[in-house]
């Protein structure tokens, strides 16, 4: 069920000795807030970060069914009220959304990806490392980065590895754009996985992977690296399909 406010959303983070405090507003977007935290005793980290859902953020999220499709819900009368659209039904769906994003992220970031390292979750937030220094404050998007030449052909390169390594693991993003990646000591780490899909069980993950390369080609562009997201896409499938 989800929490309604921020104090609701981080107390089990509190109560762990995961935070002590919380700094400042990193972002603001439709369906989180993300906020810079002053790491707790249990954490090995002076700042962490603490990404908090919007109560009844994702009962609006655009073309939900094309990212829900392959999702199981395990609850015969959870899967009804889904079905249905209830108020209970709708509380539902927004936690399918915020759980999977948690699920996600210690999965790729178990097999090597380059994401921030999860930390914990709770009904409303998920805590996880902050990319930054509190010298530096929070890590661009790299929408906001300044690049070179040769560190926008070394981003590129790494987010089609990250690209391909997700889809082996059975992960496709399915939002990606230079708006979701940040750019921190010389390499790009990617974030918002709520709505990533199961290419096993979700007919729409060719297009949204094909969709995702061709955000990023077009992004590198003006750096005259080509836009190959087609041919990219029906690569990177074909590998991930070879027994």
């Amino acid at each position: 069920m989800h929490v309604e406010t921020l104090e609701e959303a981080l107390a089990p983070f509190r109560e762990d000795e995961l935070i002590d405090e919380v700094v400042s507003i990193v972002k603001s977007g439709k369906e989180a807030v993300v906020y810079c935290c002053r790491g707790g005793p249990k954490v090995d980290a002076e700042l962490v970060a603490a990404k908090v859902y919007k109560p009844k953020s994702f009962r609006s999220f655009r073309n939900d069914a094309l990212y829900r499709e392959g999702r199981v819900i395990l609850n015969k009368r959870d899967m009804r009220a889904v079905a249905k659209r209830t108020g209970h039904g709708r509380e539902v769906s927004s936690s399918l959304w915020t759980n999977h994003e948690w699920e996600v992220l210690r999965q790729l970031y178990a097999v090597g990806a380059d994401v921030p390292r999860p930390l914990a979750h709770s009904s409303g937030a998920l805590l996880m490392e902050f990319i930054g220094s509190p010298e530096d404050g929070a890590a661009p998007s790299l929408k906001g980065a300044d690049l070179s030449l040769a560190e926008a052909e070394a981003a590129y390169l790494r987010l089609l590895e990250n690209i391909q390594l997700w889809l082996y693991a059975y992960i496709v993003h399915g939002d990606l754009s230079p708006y979701n990646v940040l750019y921190w000591l010389d390499q790009p780490v990617v974030i918002d996985f709520p709505q990533a899909v199961d290419p096993r069980f979700n007919m729409n993950a060719y297009s949204l992977l094909q969709r995702d390369l061709d955000n990023i080609g077009r992004f590198f562009e003006r750096f005259g690296i080509p836009n190959e997201s087609v041919s990219l896409t029906e690569q990177f499938w074909a590998a991930y399909e070879r027994p």
